[in-house]
């Protein structure tokens, strides 16, 4: 009766590392693979099949909010969203493909506090962590965050951390798809 009760432990031992195992490969892969990297890479691609350096769209949820990105080609993708005081003045910049403009007017004269800036190095989606080089950033409001790994440093726990990484790659791929459709008009 003893040999026969250790196979199955053995068997049941062996699969629940398995299942450990394939867990912690899909926690790295999501760690690895941020929501906004498919994102980013189908508005780049619309950028650049557009042949544009700058994109800006109205969110269809507020009329009085905005997002525009100026789009540094392999480089940068700076997306800043905020609401506006005089909606009409951008909405007629869009109309006009003045995108540009209205990225600039987003990040210069912005209602307080409704600001959020996102910089994405090398256009690739919010990374938790830099492979190497700059980190990606994320601000809103009164709240700044480089996304460089270092948690501590930025007087965080890592679980406040990750929170603060998962809201920004939402929101930051709630973002882009808002351009992108823009970007394909």
């Amino acid at each position: 009766m003893i040999g026969r009760t250790r196979p199955c432990l053995t068997a049941v031992f062996v699969v629940s590392i398995g299942i450990l195992v394939a867990g912690l490969h899909a926690a790295v892969s999501a760690e690895q693979s941020p929501r906004s990297a498919a994102a980013a890479k189908e508005l780049t691609a619309a950028l650049d099949a557009a042949k544009l350096d700058s994109i800006a769209a109205a969110d269809p949820s507020d009329p009085a909010t905005f997002v525009a990105a100026l789009y540094l080609s392999g480089s940068q993708l700076l997306v800043v969203s905020a609401k506006y005081a005089a909606p009409s003045l951008l909405t007629a910049k869009i109309k006009s493909k003045e995108y540009r403009d209205v990225y600039i007017d987003l990040s210069s004269a912005s209602v307080a506090g409704s600001k959020v800036f996102i910089i994405d190095q090398n256009c690739d989606g919010l990374l938790s962590k830099p492979g190497e080089g700059v980190p990606d950033s994320w601000e809103a409001g009164t709240d700044a965050v480089s996304f460089d790994g270092e948690w501590r440093k930025a007087k965080m726990t890592e679980e406040a951390y990750m929170k603060t990484f998962a809201k920004a790659d939402e929101r930051y791929t709630k973002l882009i798809a808002m351009l992108t459709a823009q970007a394909k008009q």
